[in-house]
């Protein structure tokens, strides 16, 4: 097994921001500031081919164990006094009033989109469609949300991750829905940006939807990360990548207690504070600026502007923004830069889930295609979720929990009662559910395919031990019912839905 120590001489580290060439979309209105460098900032390094060569030939193979160094975990600096100056500055809301005054509606039943359909085809050598597991739950976003290009659903969470009973206040069965932002669809064949307001074609960097069931609502939120500006002053932007590396994409999202946690593709972990959604428009009058306890207002009008702009705050038209407070950011080498993984190196945060059945864990995951060169499944480990709330010093992995994934493309993992859940995707036809047990010492598949629906993407257990619910397997679809492709306009269709299966189900299938 060729180790990420052998190769540490060899990387770039790359510290700063991107090259002055490669400019941001994000163009704040005069009076604002270009993108700050964020944390977290992995120490990225690249492989010359012979290690490319080596490091295919020493995989040891799905299922194995992964080294369980290259998950360890380093605190990022002291963001308080930020988070204390924003606070000083605006009004803050309770996760419960906004819920309360929630403003788009939540669908359910037929009123959602398909993405299960018929089946498809398990190869091409058998073309007998294998029909998907019937969710026992479904609901959708409305039509904006459905239907839109600029946002994708990726990640998943729920307030039976929050609290062990299951309910955070009087609000029970909540779910939070993690998005990037993937589409300009405001800019012309130039690349200028139109004079609307909408703010369509700026880059605003991750979402996250906090939706009520019961009352079939939801309310989004925009991710922030604050810094001062040139005159001193604390302001926000929008969460972006960091070090030259591609996009967060917020594929995996846990909420834990106060905090949630948001993986960061190629750096480990962004961390923010429940206690900590500021309120731009408290009077819940869009065409009027509120004023704000720093003697300054704020707007919700103009999607075009984000931050404190010439005394005015913004939140890309979004009521309320949530700072990120602390960082997560791995130490070892990062050498994966696309879809296919080396085994070596620090591992993709592609999804985060939380396992409850004992000490709590954040389960952390990685997507990886296979290619020749680069023939990884990815890699799966957890930590002590205590241990990364105290927010300092280095957190490794658990030891034992690090292995090889038994298959490739995995889009989220649960694992729970010593059992694994991977979710793997086949682009835009039904996704594969599978179950997997440490046996012998390598991670292996325990049961056949289940298939499920197309475009699965992360995965959140709600257990239901204290609401007499029986436990759930939820998930969200990413593609929109109306993408253009063939394969969502034959027997499998798709659609943007969140779902899940029951638990007792899933373990019945063969």
């Amino acid at each position: 097994m060729l180790t990420a120590s052998l190769i540490l001489p060899l990387g770039v580290l790359l510290t700063g921001p991107a090259p002055a060439a490669a400019a941001p979309t994000h163009e704040p209105a005069p009076g604002g500031e270009r993108w700050q460098t964020q944390e977290p900032l992995a120490e990225a390094g690249t492989l010359d081919p012979r290690q490319r060569e080596l490091a295919a030939q020493a995989f040891p193979g799905a299922g194995a164990p992964a080294p369980a160094g290259e998950f360890t975990l380093t605190a990022g600096s002291d963001l308080s006094g930020r988070i204390a100056d924003l606070t000083a500055s605006l009004p803050r809301q309770g996760v419960q009033n906004l819920l309360a005054q929630a403003n788009r509606d939540l669908g359910g039943g037929g009123e959602c989109a398909d993405p299960f359909g018929g089946g498809d085809a398990t190869s091409p050598s058998d073309p007998t469609p294998k029909p998907p597991l019937e969710p026992d739950t479904v609901r959708c976003f409305d039509e904006d949300d459905s239907l839109g290009q600029e946002w994708i659903p990726q990640g998943l969470t729920g307030v039976s991750d929050a609290q062990q009973d299951e309910a955070w206040g009087t609000a029970t069965g909540t779910l939070l829905t993690g998005w990037y932002d993937n589409y300009n669809p405001g800019r012309d064949a130039a690349g200028n940006c139109s004079a609307s307001t909408s703010g369509l074609c700026f880059e605003k960097g991750v979402r996250v939807t906090f939706a009520d069931p019961a009352a079939g609502t939801y309310r989004h939120v925009l991710l922030v990360w604050p810094y001062y500006n040139s005159g001193g002053n604390i302001t926000y932007e929008p969460i972006h990548s960091s070090g030259g590396q591609t996009g967060i994409h917020a594929g995996g999202i846990v909420w834990y207690g106060n905090y949630l946690y948001v993986a960061d593709t190629y750096n480990g972990i962004r961390v923010f504070d429940m206690r900590y959604v500021f309120d731009l428009n408290p009077d819940q009058d869009a065409a009027t600026d509120d004023p704000t306890p720093d003697g300054l207002s704020s707007d919700v009008g103009d999607g075009r502007r984000v931050g404190r702009q010439n005394n005015v705050w913004y939140g890309h038209g979004y009521r309320y923004v949530m700072p990120q407070v602390a960082t997560w950011r791995y130490t070892a080498t990062q050498y994966n830069d696309g879809s296919a993984c080396y085994d070596v190196g620090a591992p993709k945060a592609s999804y985060l889930s939380l396992d409850r059945s004992g000490v709590d864990h954040l389960v952390v995951g990685e997507y990886c295609s296979t290619t020749s060169a680069q023939p990884s499944t990815g890699r799966v480990g957890a930590w002590p979720i205590a241990e990364l709330e105290r927010r300092s010093g280095t957190v490794p992995a658990t030891a034992g929990s690090t292995w090889f994934l038994p298959v490739h493309q995995a889009q989220g993992v649960a694992r729970y009662e010593g059992r694994y859940y991977v979710n793997q995707s086949h682009r835009y036809s039904n996704g594969s559910l599978w179950r997997a047990t440490v046996t012998s010492g390598r991670l292996g598949l325990a049961g056949g395919e289940i298939r499920t629906a197309v475009g699965p993407e992360d995965l959140y257990l709600e257990h239901g031990a204290t609401t007499g619910n029986p436990p759930r397997l939820w998930s969200v679809s990413e593609h929109r019912a109306d993408i253009d492709d063939p394969s969502c306009r034959n027997s499998t269709p798709c659609g943007r839905v969140l779902y899940a299966h029951r638990l007792d189900a899933v373990g019945a299938q063969p």
